[in-house]
């Protein structure tokens, strides 16, 4: 099995990725801000799936941070081999040796705030880990992927996406795109690019946005094992668009048909203030 760097990897969806691929025995490298988390996360992996886990602390809201995480993706396939022991062992020290076969660009967080008055430096950061880091994450694993004929990156967006609910919808929107446009590019490459578009999913993310989580039906709500299946299925299947849900799909099908002045009536970011009180990273 290949070897899947995860940013954002700590909780909510990101954890799970991490989980169910360990499960199929794929190495990981793990990307978060906290060490502590990072190691705390690794130990478990470990002994209950035995695979190995390599942990790289990274803020990506930093320049530092993003370039520490490109130069990992960046390892050369040929001193991956060198260095990999021949029984490929689990050892962290030999998965940090390898390329990255995929690519997850999960980390995000909830702006939390209106555009008009809000913090300038929020929505900076905001850009930087949504926006900036998938960019350049992607840019730095795309070539040795496409050297060795195959690999895949799966990016997180999500169905605001197709709303007009402030800047997160905005920079979840540049994601899809973004996607879409890499398939083009790499037709015939042996490379894929998916995103996967969750709904409303119960994780750590909304009650740390300061989110009323009641203001929203049960049935709303998606369990994030099931997204992180339905996005791992879709990675291996080489499928580019991943809605989870019959009724996510549903209601992304709406927002595609419906008029733009209805979707920012309905859908924009007046509908969503008395739901936020505040914003915080995932």
């Amino acid at each position: 099995m290949g070897t899947a760097l995860i940013t954002g990897a700590t909780s909510g969806i990101g954890l799970e990725l991490a989980w169910q691929l360990a499960e199929a025995h794929h190495d990981l490298v793990l990307v978060a801000r906290s060490r502590e988390s990072l190691t705390a996360v690794a130990e478990q992996l470990c002994q209950v799936a035995g695979v190995g886990v390599e942990v790289l602390p990274a803020d990506l809201s930093t320049p530092a941070g993003r370039t520490a995480v490109a130069e990992r993706l960046r390892l050369e396939p040929t001193v991956a081999r060198a260095t990999a022991s021949p029984e490929r062992s689990r050892r962290a020290e030999d998965v940090a040796a390898r390329p990255i076969d995929l690519l997850i660009n999960n980390a995000g967080f909830a702006v939390g705030q209106a555009f008009v008055g809000g913090d300038p430096a929020q929505e900076r950061r905001a850009l930087a880990v949504m926006v900036s880091a998938v960019m350049e994450l992607t840019h730095a694993v795309l070539p040795g992927m496409v050297a060795r004929g195959h690999g895949a990156v799966l990016n997180v967006s999500s169905v605001t996406a197709l709303t007009a609910m402030g800047t997160y919808a905005a920079h979840k929107a540049w994601v899809r795109t973004f996607t879409e446009g890499l398939v083009s590019e790499l037709r015939g490459t042996g490379v894929t690019v998916t995103v996967v578009n969750p709904g409303l999913t119960r994780t750590e993310f909304h009650e740390r946005a300061g989110m009323d989580e009641t203001a929203w039906p049960d049935a709303a709500w998606l369990r994030a094992e099931d997204v992180a299946s339905a996005a791992l299925d879709a990675v291996r299947r080489g499928q580019v668009i991943c809605t989870p849900s019959v009724r996510y799909r549903a209601a992304n099908a709406a927002l595609r048909a419906a008029p733009r002045w209805f979707v920012r009536r309905v859908a924009g970011h007046g509908s969503m203030r008395a739901r936020y009180s505040r914003g915080a990273e995932e």
